[in-house]
Order: structure tokens, then C-alpha cells, then sequence
């Protein structure tokens, strides 16, 4: 199964508890039905931006401590600049 195979059923079989739970078929307290589900979703999406930020902070501290990976860009920045230089293209450096 692939990843997105496996985000795609999380996300699925989450949404599919959260129906049961908001519409009323696992019956709930009403705390929890009026003062908490109707946030729900918002909580996730506001945790799941959190953590793609996160991650993307994360990946550009830690970018200089992959050597290979920054050399190899650096390469490719270089040959961008030959092939536009080439095409006539000012590149203000």
C-alpha cells in the first residue's frame, strides 16, 4: 500500500468517525456534542499546519548538514546559470 493509499484511509476512516460521533450515531454527551466537536476539525488543521511548518523549519536548519545534498544543489544553481547565461539571459548575481 502506498503512502498516499494509507494517508487517504486515515483520513477517510477519521472523517467517518467524526460523522458518527457529529451526527448523533455513537451517542455522545452534549458537552462534547455542542462545545467540542464543532472545533474539531479546526484543531486538526490547525495541528496539521503546525507540523508542516515544522517540518519545513526543521529542513531548512538542518539543510547545511547534509553535504551532499547542499553540493548538489549548488551544482545545479551553476548549471542554471550557464544554460540562461547561454540563452542570453542577465542573471544579476
Amino acid at each position: 500500500m502506498t503512502k498516499a493509499t494509507e494517508t487517504a484511509l486515515a483520513f477517510f476512516a477519521l472523517s467517518a468517525i467524526y460523522f458518527a460521533l457529529y451526527s448523533g450515531v455513537i451517542p455522545t454527551s452534549t458537552l462534547i456534542h455542542d462545545e467540542i466537536l464543532p472545533f474539531l476539525p479546526w484543531w486538526g488543521l490547525v495541528a496539521f499546519g503546525a507540523y508542516a511548518l515544522g517540518t519545513l523549519g526543521w529542513g531548512v536548519f538542518t539543510f547545511k548538514d547534509k553535504e551532499e545534498k547542499y553540493k548538489e544543489l549548488l551544482d545545479q544553481i551553476e548549471e542554471a546559470k550557464a544554460f540562461y547565461k547561454t540563452k542570453g539571459v542577465d542573471l544579476d548575481e
